[in-house]
């Protein structure tokens, strides 16, 4: 559910939907093959997880030292942009009709209110889990009433199209897109980058597999800490344990093909049929605005309640996924901390590393809102074109550790190894296209 609330995010609300303006439905099939894709990379890091309790960073350190220091720049750098807190207060002055000065002092007042949560919390995943639980249920709400209210026969057509007669226009569409944007919005065609990584610490901290001999983060202040490293180990490989972990991994597979790749698909897909119903292609809207003139159509052609709503339901999107990229990327880099460098200190428990980063993102994030850099698209692209980078190096690297670590009784093989290899293809070309035309650009 954690997962799901930032998967449904920048890349549902924002980044298809505009894209759709732009090419209409022909790259309906991009979204669903990246969100297809994902959903075999979280199985791969929910694996490695489910059977030793460390995260799948902490393995990739056991491949190679300096990978904990190289995945704290992968996980801080993409994510440090307050994109998403941007877009939701963006969201919250069309749903009041607040100028735009309000942005700023509303996103501050958003983040500083997610790192009051989040410290006052006596387990965190809990409190996260339950807030999430709540948004989500939000978001599907609106989800229902658009399937039911406000598609129309035009609308399925087209989304019916865009899986057939849509196919030989898919090249064309893809070149008239910005590489960044069509790279970020396959990155965040579900959740994205370093997100997906984050699945192994939520797995532990929910106690799944052997995630329930490991440490949980807790407050501080309210919580009781454990100043042990998270270290895991391999369970004696007898017919009673196998029994057990493939009872975990049907449970967890279940859980992540439901609830991450059918809601986030259907999201992704209503979106963008609600974009295509009542903005059209061809919009001139650019940056955020796009947003606001969908809000503004459905006020004149279905209800002034509804383009209200629509907005409402992107303060919870942006929101929701704003608390699961803080969330995540304060786990990241603690986990790393901790288990690499600190993992004897009696002083900095993981805890409170934990606490640091996400008071320090909560600090970043309102500098660079300060600066003037207050564009919600613009942040979002950068983030997550630099998260699809991160997913090539990490589709790499849960390969190496799923087949070359774990035993063969519970390691990657079949057509989930296929499905790695493909990702490492996927991510991997449009990675490279990216950098090429980037620095073909500069010289």
């Amino acid at each position: 559910m954690i997962l799901l609330a930032g998967a449904i995010g920048s890349g549902e609300y924002v980044l298809w939907p505009y894209i759709t303006t732009q090419t209409g439905m022909a790259l309906v099939w991009l979204a669903t093959i990246g969100i297809l894709t994902q959903y075999f990379l979280n199985m791969e890091i929910t694996r490695y997880t489910l059977a030793t309790g460390e995260t799948a960073i902490t393995g990739f350190t056991r491949l190679w030292k300096p990978w904990g220091f190289l995945f704290i720049f992968m996980v801080v750098i993409p994510w440090m942009w307050p994109g998403w807190a941007t877009g939701s207060s963006t969201a919250i002055t069309y749903t009041f009709g607040l100028s735009e000065a309000a942005v700023v002092p509303i996103t501050i007042a958003s983040l500083v209110l997610i790192g009051i949560v989040l410290t006052v919390s006596p387990v965190v995943y809990k409190t996260v889990e339950k807030i999430q639980f709540f948004l989500v249920g939000l978001i599907v709400l609106f989800m229902i009433y658009t399937v039911f209210g406000l598609l129309t026969g035009k609308s399925w057509s087209a989304l019916f199209a865009g899986f057939t007669t849509e196919i030989p226009n898919m090249p064309a569409a893809m070149t008239s897109i910005p590489v960044a944007l069509l790279l970020g919005a396959i990155a965040f065609a579900g959740a994205g980058g370093s997100l997906n990584l984050a699945q192994s610490n939520w797995v532990r901290d929910k106690g799944l597999g052997m995630g329930a001999h490991l440490p949980k983060i807790v407050s501080p202040i309210t919580g009781d800490e454990t100043r042990s490293g998270a270290i895991g180990y391999f369970f004696p490989q007898d017919e009673k344990n196998l029994a057990r972990w493939r009872g975990w991994w049907n449970v967890a597979d279940r859980e992540q093909f439901i609830t991450f790749f059918v809601l986030g698909l259907l999201a992704i897909l209503l979106f963008m049929a609600l974009a295509f119903t009542y903005v059209g292609v061809g919009s001139k809207a650019q940056n955020f605005d796009f947003v606001r003139l969908l809000g503004e159509n459905l006020s004149a052609q279905v209800s002034p309640w509804v383009g209200a709503a629509f907005w409402g339901t992107g303060v919870v999107v942006l929101m929701s996924t704003n608390l699961a990229v803080i969330d995540m990327v304060s786990r990241l880099v603690a986990d790393i901390i901790k288990t690499n460098w600190t993992r004897d200190s009696k002083t900095w428990t993981e805890s409170r590393v934990y606490f640091i980063v996400a008071w320090l993102m909560i600090a970043f994030g309102s500098i660079i809102l300060l600066t003037g850099v207050k564009q919600p698209l613009l942040l979002l692209i950068i983030a997550s074109a630099l998260n699809g980078l991160v997913m090539f190096v990490y589709s790499v690297l849960l390969i190496q550790l799923n087949r070359g670590m774990l035993p063969r009784s519970i390691g990657l093989g079949g057509v989930r190894y296929v499905a790695c290899l493909w990702a490492v293809l996927f991510y991997g070309g449009f990675s490279i296209y990216l950098v090429v035309t980037q620095f073909g650009k500069l010289f």
